[in-house]
């Protein structure tokens, strides 16, 4: 469960946004922001999702009620209501993707620059083909949940993340060995601290939020299924760390060869779907171009898997537990909701707009920061310890337990207000 919750968390996030961030703002100086917020406020945050899942060992909806009472069911009713609305338009790109897989295997997203933003736009702009291939990722997605925790999520799980390793590790070494690439390393890990101005450390702030799923009850579903013998603490340490990993893991596979062919790295969201396959071509041989093309998106699809597996998971359980519907055809419901989104979102531009700004500019920081409210100054110390502590398999120092308290009741509350508001 540790590899499933590392994989809701890692995502196109890291590896397309982060690229496209870190490159608009300066590469290892955003880095390094990055990093120091993770640590505020991403490790915190991720500690309290957990503690509210495992002490109510439920849904998100009853685990919040048994934290803080009927009052703070909005919180688990805003995360089940924001997952499955991600989960509708992430399905139209994961779809992209998806298909830009397809395309590669079948060579039609090689060419000139022109070509490959004609074949973009000409594919983006579509109707049938999006809306199908939402769907289509939908149903992927629901084929593995279906199948339980540990028969679907938990297999699926130990495939997927090696895998999704195992591709990054050969994309870079082909990315770090054409001519010029390591001026793009040095871009990614040279930090330039005149670059830095407070929009940097803003764009920072927000990436280190919504990289690690903060605020979706992902966190909050999965760790529902932690035995007794999980460390809280350890298990979030390493998610956040395998989710920085895969984020400067990802600006390695793309900086290298897009300094190596010329490429600005503040090419901004185009840079995956435009610009990449454009790199590849002029940067390899025709044979190994077509390879690492079809290895990319193929990473691309995998992460986008990982996410959407556990935002199915939220309404699934929720419906199991709070009505008499088996898993199989809460499953069901999920599915044929979030495709009705998905669809939507490919016929009109501004409803996909709209789903986005709704649920990551208000649902998810809000969610956030009514949960690190709830943990650090509603719930019970010593329900809080005995989470934290595992009912004292692992005990906790004095100085430990008052900076997690610090953390949770001033620092995550103010930086995620300072997301909402920025």
């Amino acid at each position: 469960m540790i590899l499933a919750t590392a994989g809701s968390a890692v995502g196109l996030g890291n590896i397309w946004r982060f690229p496209t961030t870190a490159g608009e703002n300066g590469g290892a100086a955003f880095i390094l922001i990055y990093l120091l917020f993770t640590l505020l406020l991403g490790v915190p945050g991720m500690m309290s999702e957990f503690i509210v899942g495992r002490h109510g060992r439920c849904n998100p909806v009853r685990a919040y009620i048994k934290a803080g009472g009927r009052r703070f069911s909005f919180v688990g009713i805003m995360g089940l209501v924001s997952g499955s609305v991600i989960l509708g338009f992430y399905s139209l790109v994961a779809g992209w993707c998806m298909y830009y897989l397809y395309a590669s295997i079948q060579g039609t997203v090689l060419g000139d620059s022109q070509y490959v933003k004609h074949h973009f736009e000409e594919f983006s702009s579509g109707i049938l083909v999006p809306s199908l291939m939402a769907v289509l990722f939908v149903l992927m997605t629901h084929h593995i949940v279906i199948r339980g925790v540990r028969e679907g999520i938990e297999r699926a799980s130990k495939v997927m993340m090696p895998l999704l390793f195992t591709l990054m590790l050969v994309l870079i070494v082909a990315s770090c060995s054409l001519p010029g690439a390591w001026e793009g390393v040095r871009f990614l890990l040279h930090p330039d601290f005149s670059l830095v101005t407070p929009r940097v450390a803003f764009e920072a702030l927000g990436q280190s939020f919504f990289s690690i799923s903060l605020g979706t009850a992902c966190l909050c579903t999965y760790a529902a299924y932690f035995n007794k013998e999980v460390n809280l603490h350890r298990a979030s340490v390493q998610i956040v760390s395998i989710d920085m990993l895969i984020a400067i893991l990802a600006g390695l596979v793309i900086f290298p060869a897009a300094f190596s062919v010329g490429v600005s790295p503040d090419a901004g969201p185009s840079l995956i779907f435009i610009t990449l396959p454009g790199v590849f071509q002029h940067a390899f041989p025709p044979m190994v171009a077509y390879v690492v093309s079809c290895l990319f998106f193929c990473l691309l699809t995998l992460a986008a898997l990982t996410s959407t597996i556990s935002l199915h998971e939220i309404g699934t359980s929720v419906l199991c537990e709070e009505t008499r519907l088996s898993r199989r055809r809460a499953a069901w419901c999920v599915t044929l909701g979030c495709s009705v989104i998905g669809i939507i979102s490919a016929v009109s531009s501004a409803a996909f707009d709209s789903f986005d700004q709704l649920t990551s500019d208000v649902m998810l920081p809000l969610g956030s920061l009514f949960t690190t409210l709830l943990v650090g100054w509603v719930m019970s110390p010593r329900v809080v310890i005995r989470q934290l502590t595992s009912g004292g398999r692992y005990p906790c120092r004095r100085w430990q337990l008052r900076t997690f308290y610090l953390l949770t009741r001033y620092v995550c509350p103010t930086l995620i207000f300072l997301i909402l508001i920025f």
